[in-house]
């Protein structure tokens, strides 16, 4: 019994090391990531863009705003923001998309014969 718990507690502290050792890479990760110009946020939720990066003192300075400036040590920097991909709008060669595909011509499914009835029924109407 005493066994198994030793073993359990052995693949307790082996999990908990693993998973710090993915968080560190995943961190060092992104952090090699940083340079001027990259927009990033911050752990308490500032966005911004990064303006000068000070290795001696792992301090980066982000430009918040036009002319607004903040000092945030390194760490403080949780996320790179990568740009969104805009699609470019299609634009259709000729106007059929400038009307809407339910709005058909009312005999555009119909047959000769249904087309007949239906115009002799409308002729009928107006007398």
């Amino acid at each position: 019994m005493t066994i198994l718990l030793f073993v359990m507690l052995g693949l307790f502290v082996f999990m908990m090391f693993r998973r710090n050792k993915k968080t560190q890479q995943q961190q060092a990760q992104m952090q090699s990531k940083f340079a001027p110009g990259v927009d990033v946020m911050t752990s308490f939720g500032l966005f911004g863009r990064i303006v000068s990066i000070d290795e001696a003192e792992n301090k980066v300075v982000i430009e918040l705003s036009p002319g607004n400036q903040a000092t945030v040590h390194r760490q403080a920097v949780t996320k790179v923001i990568e740009p969104a991909e805009e699609e470019a709008p299609v634009v259709p060669d000729d106007a059929s998309s400038l009307t809407p595909a339910e709005a058909e011509t009312p005999g555009a499914a119909e047959t000769p014969e249904e087309t007949i009835a239906r115009l002799n029924k409308e002729d009928k109407k107006d007398n």
